[in-house]
């Protein structure tokens, strides 16, 4: 009995440490929680929306050009907080579907198609992780789990430009 909770529990350890780097269930669920405290609700949202986008201008400042249409020249303006509440909102929706796979591959699936159609570069997914992990990682401190978040976030980004 005893050697069978050892192979038990050893399993359980090599799992955990496979899964360690990888988007699994407990990451899913970390990232869940940590978005629902990062982003909050009502005003809290614009200000998170202003800090991250703020963080990917100073990354890329010539990124504001691609948003001339939306106010990218101020990200506190109403046009450009609209666009970045609706750029937010489908990470939000994503987000909160992470533990749900079919309905999560459909929203990416459509966020893929969207995306391809506005010609979105590769690069720029390394530029929103950046911003990202930084924006959050000020909003949870030392409570976020950077490595739950990068490898989520990698997950969403490679299904959305893969």
């Amino acid at each position: 009995m005893r050697s069978l909770m050892l192979v038990v529990l050893l399993g359980c350890v090599v799992a955990a440490m496979a899964d360690h780097h990888s988007c699994g269930t407990l990451q899913r669920l970390k990232v869940k929680q940590q978005w629902s405290h990062a982003f909050g609700h009502g005003d809290s949202r614009i200000d998170f929306g202003i800090a991250l986008w703020r963080a990917i201008f100073n990354q890329e400042p010539s990124y504001r050009a691609l948003f001339k249409q939306v106010g990218g020249d101020d990200e506190t303006s109403p046009a450009f907080i609209a666009h970045s509440q609706r750029v937010l909102g489908g990470l939000d929706m994503v987000i909160s579907l992470l533990d749900q796979a079919d309905t999560a591959n459909a929203q990416l699936a459509h966020l893929k198609h969207q995306h391809d159609a506005r010609g979105i570069p590769v690069a720029a997914y390394g530029v929103l992780k950046n911003a990202a992990l930084a924006t959050i990682g000020a909003q949870l401190g030392r409570c976020g789990d950077k490595e739950a978040w990068s490898a989520c976030f990698d997950f969403i980004a490679e299904a959305i430009h893969g």
